[in-house]
């Protein structure tokens, strides 16, 4: 874990935010790379989940919503996290954090059920300053970031940052369903910031107060049958497992998790998360529940609007059903980067044994998918280099780069995941041929100058 937030911050993948102040806790901001890797992740999740499914339309909703919304989805009332705070260190964690640390090998406690394991924290020692059995008793801990509308600060100018993208898209279901003229079934999708007011933040961007998400919310007919709703779920089951193919996620550390009744959301059928195994430990990656009809009755309801669905050969009008898969666009990243990073032991141009740090990102997610590199800074040569990018750049993203030795610039690709490098020699002047490298087999291609886009095209497909 350390070696890839170090390589992230090194590359500018992301670093601290606010840092010359001193940093804001658990605040991260995306560098040159890490803002393309990012936008190359969502843009390829838009197309795979939208642009290319009939059954899909998109909003890009407001993050502020009035309150009656949160009222309606039953956040006001349950969007809690329960806090123990340390006597001695007064450092606070979320119950279920704390019982993990006290199911793991240093707790060893006698029970796994949550009163039990209450009872039992009197003799276990505080994670960060080691005191035992000094903590407070559980407290309900409200995770929505409250602000004012308007200049005036009241109780009923109180508004909400939204604690997640989906409400919108209820909200906004009737209107969606008259301008897209879309039948059932068919989805919504939103990417779009949240904001929770954790307890505990860490692991880098594992956990954050400020995240986005892509979510999708999946409207079905009210089921006759469990098979009706459920070959549905499966569908989007098998589509997220297809995604993290395509994003070169490692299937070795990904699980699927059936969570039981009574750890599921209260609108919630059935949930399947989707775990990947960070070096911190099994952690929920993606999320995919059957929501039933709980949140449009919910608005529907608390808003005296009607927000069923009409069927337009029957005529029957209904309360659709809901699946949702959520995932996190942080988290992927995470995944992609803990899976992507690789050590390898290679013979360098001296004939000498080096560790060589290369991230293997599918391409189509990479922040560059190409590099010029002129051999030296001579004229001739990067005017030729520039002119290579200038005629590469509508098709591919790339990068330039002329300072330090080729090596060092050949290891700086590798490290931001960069496909393939463009290496501009002396003998290019003549032959009017450049150098094509691999990053993942480091092997050189000699290369007509007219045909490097012939031959990025088929290596990039």
């Amino acid at each position: 874990m350390d070696k890839v937030v170090r390589l992230a911050r090194n590359r500018g993948f992301v670093f601290p935010g606010s840092e010359i102040y001193g940093g804001l806790q658990n605040s991260w901001d995306y560098g040159p790379i890490g803002v393309e890797l990012k936008r190359n992740i969502k843009e390829l999740w838009w197309k795979m989940f939208v642009l290319e499914r009939p059954d899909m339309v998109g909003i890009d909703a407001n993050i502020i919503m009035n309150t009656r919304v949160w009222e309606a989805s039953g956040h006001l009332d349950s969007f809690n996290d329960t806090l123990i705070e340390c006597k001695k260190c007064h450092t606070r964690f979320r119950d279920d954090d704390l019982f993990v640390y006290m199911l793991s090998e240093k707790g060893k406690p006698r029970s796994t059920n949550t009163e039990e394991l209450l009872k039992e924290l009197v003799s276990f020692p505080c994670p960060e300053c080691n005191n035992v059995g000094e903590f407070t008793k559980p407290k309900f801990f409200h995770t929505m970031f409250r602000t004012n509308l308007g200049s005036i600060e009241t109780p009923e100018n109180t508004v909400y940052l939204r604690p997640e993208t989906a409400q919108a898209m209820f909200v906004d279901f009737a209107e969606i369903v008259r301008v897209s003229r879309k039948r059932l079934p068919f989805g919504i999708a939103q990417i779009g910031k949240a904001f929770r007011n954790e307890i505990t933040t860490g692991n880098f961007i594992f956990r954050l107060r400020e995240f986005e998400q892509m979510e999708i919310e999946y409207f079905i007919e009210p089921p006759k049958t469990k098979k009706d709703w459920e070959k549905h779920f499966d569908h989007w089951l098998k589509e997220i497992k297809k995604w993290l193919d395509v994003i070169g996620v490692d299937k070795n550390r990904v699980k699927e998790v059936e969570i039981p009744k009574k750890e599921r959301a209260h609108y919630s059928e059935r949930t399947v998360d989707i775990e990947f195994q960070y070096p911190f430990g099994q952690k929920e990656l993606y999320g995919l529940a059957y929501r039933t009809d709980y949140d449009i009755s919910a608005h529907q309801k608390h808003s005296g609007e009607s927000l069923k669905y009409r069927d337009p050969k029957t005529g029957k009008e209904f309360v659709p059903h809901v699946i949702e898969p959520s995932l996190g666009v942080e988290r992927t990243i995470l995944a992609v980067l803990l899976s992507a990073y690789t050590e390898e032991e290679v013979v360098s141009a001296k004939g000498e044994k080096e560790t060589r740090i290369v991230l293997k990102l599918p391409s189509i997610i990479a922040p560059y998918k190409v590099a010029i590199l002129p051999l030296s800074d001579k004229a001739e040569l990067t005017k030729m280099a520039e002119s290579i990018r200038k005629e590469l750049i509508g098709d591919f993203s790339v990068d330039y780069d002329t300072t330090q030795s080729i090596g060092k610039r050949y290891r700086r690709q590798d490290e931001i995941g960069t496909p393939y490098c463009v290496t501009v020699d002396f003998d290019s002047l003549d032959d009017k041929k450049v150098t094509i490298r691999d990053r993942d087999t480091m092997k050189q291609d000699r290369v007509e100058i007219k045909k490097i886009r012939e031959y990025l095209n088929k290596k990039l497909i």
